[in-house]
């Protein structure tokens, strides 16, 4: 059994990432040998993501690649886990029988006895409690070198009309601070001197645990590890972000001073048919009152066109204020109905044309506002995180970049993957930073 060979294919979000390097971690634990392709392997597990069209989409081809090389004897067996699997855990069954087992968002622990149990061509299927404690499992670590994320909570309770997760993931618990603190020392230990601090919201950290927003007092005791040089924050919801957190992002040298906030739109009306906690005067106060208090902050933020019910007229609003906010990172997105959301049946939804045509507009306009980022930093001396090489170039990452969702830096020196090192910008290529090392 231990000489089994057994691949993974993560899909979907950082979160669902976590959770496929703890299955790893449980199975080298037990003595299987880990690979890097289905092919030739005696199993595959496919971690999925259920979230919009796309996603499942890519579960979906993923699995059936899979299934092909079953039948071709080149693969053994198939589980399937995660989002897609907890959703559609009826659909999947019925539709592809080549599956061997489905394991949902609370079952994740329980891989080494599931890769037993098909391997005795037992069928499995588990669906644990998605609203139990998070499962403190170690990881085998798949990022990096020099960096990693570290997730802090579990699940959402923030219910926005337009989202499936709370359903798909359950409701929002946090990690006990004495178990993230002591996973960031291991992940320190292990090199990683950036550490992205990740849940559905961050902002919410504490409060099912301790009564209070605790993620001030957590973020303080992180930046005590001597050998974590970046915190970085994503998702923080605006209507969350107290004067306590902000005093800390301020003050706190480690914390990137850039902060990914998804506001989803600014127009009221359409923020409350979204059951955000927002109103559009809210965010614009915010959002000043962080520039005045952090200085040269970066933001990044996810919007959503064509929600039901957006005018012309919201969309103009949404476009004047990113004019005026000048946001410098954001992800737009045509609004998709996600089946038992409540958004899924609301009335005078735009077509489906004018969500698309609204979003390329919004991309058009945060281009130009990139370009004045980018200038900006033209004759500037930034600290770099280097992540790599690509075409004889070292690239990395500033602290106003996050792995994946945002830019890069190419640049010429001598340092190793995983180091800081500081780069004086000198232009730009392929529409990304370039400099030289100092």
């Amino acid at each position: 059994m231990e000489n089994k060979k057994i691949t993974l294919i993560s899909l979907g979000c950082s979160k669902n990432l976590i959770n496929s390097e703890q299955m790893l971690c449980l199975i080298d634990d037990a003595g299987f040998t880990i690979v890097p392709e289905p092919e030739g392997a005696d199993a595959v597990i496919i971690n999925t993501c259920g979230f919009i069209d796309s996603a499942k989409s890519e579960a979906i081809d993923n699995i059936l690649d899979c299934c092909e090389l079953k039948k071709e004897g080149l693969l053994g067996k198939i589980i399937v886990c995660g989002c897609m699997a907890q959703r559609y855990k009826d659909e999947i069954k019925k539709e592809i029988p080549e599956i061997d087992a489905i394991l949902g968002v609370g079952s994740y622990s329980e891989i080494v006895d599931t890769l037993k149990k098909v391997f005795e061509d037992e069928y499995v299927e588990s669906y644990g409690d998605k609203n139990a404690p998070v499962d403190e499992i170690g990881r085998y670590l798949t990022s990096g070198p020099g960096w990693a994320y570290l997730k802090i909570a579990e699940g959402c309770s923030n219910c926005c009309s337009f989202c499936a997760i709370p359903s798909i993931r359950g409701k929002y618990r946090s990690r006990p601070m004495e178990n993230v603190v002591a996973e960031a020392k291991a992940l320190a230990e292990a090199g990683c001197k950036e550490l992205i601090i990740i849940a559905q919201d961050i902002t919410r950290y504490g409060t099912d645990l301790y009564g209070e927003r605790k993620l001030h007092e957590l973020l303080r005791q992180l930046s005590e590890i001597p050998d974590v040089h970046w915190l970085r924050l994503h998702y923080l919801y605006p209507d969350s972000l107290g004067d306590e957190l902000i005093e800390e992002i301020a003050s706190n040298d480690k914390i990137c001073k850039y902060l990914d906030i998804p506001i989803q739109h600014i127009s009221t009306p359409i923020l409350r048919k979204m059951n955000r906690r927002d109103t559009g005067d809210s965010i614009r106060a915010l959002f000043k009152k962080l520039r005045n208090k952090i200085p040269g902050l970066v933001l990044r933020t996810s919007l959503i066109t064509g929600f039901p019910g957006e005018t012309e007229e919201d969309f103009e609003e949404l476009c004047e204020f990113l004019r005026e906010a000048k946001i410098e990172r954001a992800g737009v997105f045509p609004f998709s109905p996600e089946e038992g959301t409540a958004a899924e049946k609301m009335p005078n939804r735009p077509d489906e044309e004018v969500a698309q045509r609204r979003a390329e507009l919004i991309m058009e306009l945060q281009a130009e506002i990139m370009d004045e980022y980018y200038e900006s930093k033209i004759g500037q001396e930034l600290e770099v995180l280097c992540v790599g090489e690509d075409g004889g170039y070292l690239i990395g990452r500033t602290f106003a970049d996050s792995h994946e969702v945002d830019g890069i830096v190419y640049f010429e020196g001598d340092c190793n993957e995983g180091d800081f090192t500081t780069v004086r910008i000198t232009g730009l290529m392929d529409d990304e930073l370039c400099g030289e090392q100092i």
